[in-house]
């Protein structure tokens, strides 16, 4: 980030806070379509970051929407229904209802019930099967059999096959695609049905802490090949999130105490683990992509990065590299606009939740929203 807007937010707006960079989060997109076939269309899974939505509106053909509340934000910020997909294991048959007469028409199927409960609707529906890759998610491929032989008012467009994230390997993705390919070609041969639309979650991976080795560049080429060999020739549609909106995201914390001991030396942060999470539970194990302002002449005091949480578990970094540390300085955490912002313990303690702001063109700072109390929720 540009040390000038970053200098602007720190006098201007509280911390902790999370900070959107918008003309990277379209140049990460620009570049996706760029590098990936063109065949390929993409979907963005906004439970990585709702807050983005509505600027991704114009570069992303679908978006995947797996709740009532992410549906709501949806609607609240007037996201084309051709371009939104209701996903996810459960929604109440009461919502189902709202979101069909609100004109929503493109839905997958998770489970029997949910098959039965579109079925109902009577009205013309677009719907997916997800395929299970082991988990609780999708269903059996003989179930998805079963309902392709029964299916009489549904508009069967296609599946959805996704297993995780953070998948470097090519060759799990090459036997992932491959076993997509077998059951398209099964449904042909069995049923005649013809796959018109393939949904693949890759789960790209994003780097996140230092010295993590990762050419995306080359994956990319390798992945594209990959699809480029699919004897599947209907639409390709790729489900991102975490590799879509990581890099745009930076979290910022300021020292508010510091002590040391036992010879250990730590700072509190007004931030912590309620806010800010990376892939799983590896935050204090790795020391992840982030700098000290204002930046120090000599970087080699180490500190323990602790969180405000009366916990022992709100550990940021350890023996991170901060030099002479002084209260008022900031950590800046960088590759944060994914899940970092949703996955924290918000209401752990009672703490606010931080401000979030967006970086728009020209550096404009837009202040989306301000930090807020959530005692209330927990009275």
């Amino acid at each position: 980030m540009d040390e000038n807007i970053l200098k602007e937010i720190i006098q201007n707006y509280n911390t902790p806070a999370y900070i959107f960079d918008i003309p990277k989060l379209i140049e990460r997109l620009k570049y996706l379509r760029h590098v990936l076939p063109e065949r390929v269309k993409l979907c963005y899974a906004i439970k990585a970051n709702p807050f983005l939505v509505k600027e991704m509106e114009d570069y992303v053909d679908r978006f995947e929407v797996c709740s009532p509340g992410e549906y709501y934000i949806c609607r609240e910020k007037s996201i084309s229904k051709e371009k939104i997909l209701i996903s996810g294991v459960y929604k109440t048959p009461e919502v189902i209802d709202e979101m069909i007469s609100d004109g929503i028409t493109n839905f997958t199927i998770e489970s029997m019930e949910q098959f039965n409960l579109l079925k109902k609707a009577n009205k013309k529906i677009s719907v997916i099967i997800r395929i299970t890759s082991g988990n609780q998610f999708g269903i059996n491929l003989e179930d998805a059999e079963e309902i392709i032989k029964n299916n009489d008012n549904l508009d069967i467009i296609g599946i959805q096959y996704f297993s995780g994230t953070q998948k470097k390997s090519i060759k799990n993705l090459s036997r992932e695609l491959s076993y997509v390919q077998e059951f398209i070609d099964l449904l042909k041969e069995k049923y005649n049905f013809e796959t018109r639309e393939l949904e693949f979650g890759p789960g790209f991976p994003v780097a996140y802490f230092q010295n993590e080795e990762f050419d995306e560049t080359s994956f990319f080429t390798e992945f594209s090949e990959l699809i480029n060999e699919l004897t599947f020739k209907g639409q390709v549609l790729l489900e991102f999130g975490r590799s879509m909106v990581a890099n745009c995201g930076t979290y910022v914390t300021k020292v508010v105490d510091k002590k040391t001991n036992k010879g250990q030396n730590y700072a509190i942060l007004d931030g912590g683990i309620h806010h800010l999470v990376y892939y799983g539970q590896s935050m204090a194990m790795k020391i992840p992509l982030c700098e000290v302002y204002p930046k120090k002449e000599d970087m080699n005091e180490k500190w323990n990065l602790c969180g405000s949480l009366c916990t022992i578990n709100d550990i940021l970094v350890k023996q991170f590299p901060a030099g002479k540390l002084q209260i008022g300085d900031v950590f800046v955490f960088k590759n944060t606009g994914a899940y970092c912002m949703t996955e924290g313990i918000s209401l752990f303690l009672s703490r606010d939740l931080p401000c979030v702001l967006k970086i728009r063109d020209n550096n404009q700072i837009e202040l989306v929203r301000e930090n807020l109390p959530t005692y209330k929720f927990n009275l």
